[in-house]
């Protein structure tokens, strides 16, 4: 059994397995992000999803919430160093999706279909 406090693989899972988490973890990854530049770059998650992500990251020390003291307030979020060794992970998502989904996907809508007299489909 694979359990949160005793396997490696399954507390990161349970970490960075939420939705949005490892989208917001990309995108930090280039740097600082306010609030609504982490909402435009995550098409459809709503603000309360957003925040609760991030207050999650946060209280689990992969990102640190800056706040600048200005008129209006300014609030950036950025990976501490627990966050970035997170990347390596995001790179090997982004290669499997690359090299298995992606290019997977792409091959087969390029793929023209056929009918058959029987009316079933074979690939050409």
């Amino acid at each position: 059994m694979h359990d949160c406090t005793s396997c490696a693989v399954a507390a990161t899972s349970e970490l960075i397995g939420s939705k949005w988490t490892s989208l917001l973890v990309h995108d930090l990854s280039e740097g600082p992000r306010r609030f609504t530049e982490l909402e435009h770059s995550c098409p459809g998650i709503s603000p309360r999803t957003l925040s609760e992500r991030l207050h999650m990251l946060e209280s689990s020390g992969i990102v640190v919430r800056h706040s600048y003291p200005e008129s209006p307030p300014r609030v950036e979020y950025q990976l501490t160093d627990k966050g970035v060794a997170l990347l390596p992970i995001i790179e090997a998502m982004r290669g499997f999706g690359r090299s298995w989904l992606i290019a997977e996907h792409d091959e087969h809508a390029h793929v023209p279909q056929r009918r058959t007299g029987t009316g079933a489909r074979t690939r050409g």
